[in-house]
């Protein structure tokens, strides 16, 4: 059952740094990844103690990275930003810091920018199919429902 680790802990520390160093990462990635080196428990602990202390590891600099590009380049909602960081096991506190990256008056453009997208490439038999494919779309990509029905008003 117990299986020999990969690394040795030294050869570990450099590997999971330079992981780190790649791009942001969360606790829980860089947990799977060392465990799928077959790391001992307390080797991990080790490892992610010196990668937070060393600043390779930063939870509130993970969860802005990870809202500011969920957001910009996926188009993604509050509510599905906020699901995926908790599926992380990121802090309510970072998930916190990490909203504060998305500006308001962008997010109500983005909004707008999806819906006139959307209605460019479906079609719909009537207003009332409009409203419904495109509430069910902005609500997939995790808008909030009162900002979903203020942005398609009364069509």
């Amino acid at each position: 059952m117990d299986q020999k680790p990969k690394y040795q802990l030294l050869e570990a520390k450099h590997k999971i740094e330079a992981f780190c160093a790649y791009q942001e990462r969360c606790d829980a990635e860089v947990r799977k990844k060392l465990h799928s080196w077959n790391m001992p428990y307390d080797h991990v602990d080790i490892l992610i103690s010196d990668l937070i202390s060393n600043n390779f590891l930063n939870e509130e600099r993970f969860a802005c990275a990870f809202v500011s590009g969920k957001f910009r380049i996926k188009r993604w909602g509050r509510i599905k930003i906020k699901q995926h960081l908790k599926q992380k096991r990121i802090s309510d506190y970072s998930i916190n810091k990490g909203m504060e990256e998305i500006n308001e008056d962008e997010y109500l453009q983005t909004i707008q920018d999806l819906i006139a997208s959307k209605s460019r490439l479906t079609k719909f038999k009537d207003k009332w199919d409009r409203r419904a494919k495109l509430s069910r779309y902005l609500a997939s990509k995790g808008y909030e429902s009162y900002l979903i029905v203020e942005a398609l008003g009364d069509d």
